[in-house]
């Protein structure tokens, strides 16, 4: 259940309010057994909401598809009832903060049409506008919880083309599976090249910023580089850049703002961090990962694969010049 759309919603309202609350989660495995200070009240909520619902819809996906263990007809039966279940309780969650989570379901469901439509020669957007819708309407609420309706056209905008962008990367990075499966892709289908669909990313990145320029935030530096700066990376990883070609005019300089946004060095005990570093080791993240965190400082480093000899950065403080935001943020 846990996705990016879900971290997204819930930084928009947050980056939109005067006051946050927060409380003190434990370890969890996904934080790499760290705790963590989250936040909770409306926006977590609406970020439930969109995940459960979702989650619920991509697993009744794999269902129809009849895709892997989803094929077996024990492991359907148990699936489609946790889906089910996952989808009320977001629905319920989310007539708590007045969200209709039917939006979000009329557009999954509207896909199958959508793609059955499809062929050579269609328009790729058409596939992705099912998507563009949910994401729209679900980025829109966080600008009614955080009361500021003016917010609500431009973050609708964001979210129509953070879902079109989510869709796409996603249809790039299954392509060759789909390819070799003879499973749908919206590129297959309508015989759009990795050219133009990379064309139809770019645009939308652009149009991301844009529009996030024209709503009202307290602090927007983690939606900057949330969707502003990561989204540049998905695109750079689904399309195979070589270390990062910049794109939407990012400068090596906002690159590395980018990861100065996101990191933070959460210490552990001694113990914890042993018991970390072991799991670490076995599963391969001091050679793999790019980068894996350090067990104990929590400090992002590369892994072994990744390092290299080259003196590829200066240690200058960046330059705002040219920032592609109002205000970059920038505290050295």
């Amino acid at each position: 259940m846990t996705n990016y759309d879900g971290l997204v919603v819930s930084a928009l309202v947050q980056a939109q309010s005067e006051t946050t609350t927060m409380r003190k989660a434990g370890p969890c495995p996904l934080r790499g057994m760290r705790t963590s200070p989250i936040v909770q009240g409306s926006g977590a909520r609406l970020a439930a909401a969109v995940s459960l619902v979702l989650a619920s819809a991509k697993i009744n996906d794999h269902v129809a598809d009849r895709d892997g263990v989803f094929g077996r007809r024990g492991v359907s039966g148990v699936a489609q009832r946790v889906a089910g279940r996952w989808a009320k309780q977001g629905a319920l969650t989310g007539s708590s903060i007045d969200f209709d989570t039917a939006v979000l379901l009329d557009a999954v469901a509207a896909q199958p049409a959508v793609e059955a439509s499809l062929g050579l020669g269609g328009s790729l957007l058409t596939a992705t506008e099912p998507t563009e819708t949910a994401t729209a309407a679900a980025f829109a609420h966080t600008a009614v919880l955080s009361g500021r309706p003016q917010n609500v056209p431009a973050l609708s905008e964001a979210g129509r083309l953070f879902g079109r962008i989510a869709h796409l990367v996603d249809a790039v990075e299954d392509l060759e599976d789909d390819r070799a499966s003879g499973a749908w892709n919206p590129l297959l289908a309508t015989g759009t090249s990795l050219e133009e669909t990379r064309r139809l990313c770019d645009d939308a990145v652009l149009g991301v910023r844009l529009a996030l320029r024209e709503a009202e935030f307290v602090d927007d530096k983690l939606i900057h580089a949330l969707l502003a700066h990561e989204l540049d990376h998905a695109i750079q990883r689904a399309f195979g850049d070589v270390h990062g070609h910049p794109t939407s005019e990012k400068t090596e300089k906002e690159e590395r703002r980018d990861k100065r946004y996101s990191e933070r060095k959460l210490p552990r005990s001694w113990g914890a961090a042993c018991g970390v570093a072991m799991f670490m080791f076995c599963t391969c993240q001091y050679c793999c990962a790019d980068p894996y965190h350090d067990p104990w400082t929590g400090e992002p480093k590369p892994g072994w694969c990744h390092r290299c000899d080259c003196d590829c950065c200066d240690c200058s403080c960046c330059d705002c010049d040219g920032c592609c935001c109002d205000g970059c943020g920038c505290d050295c």
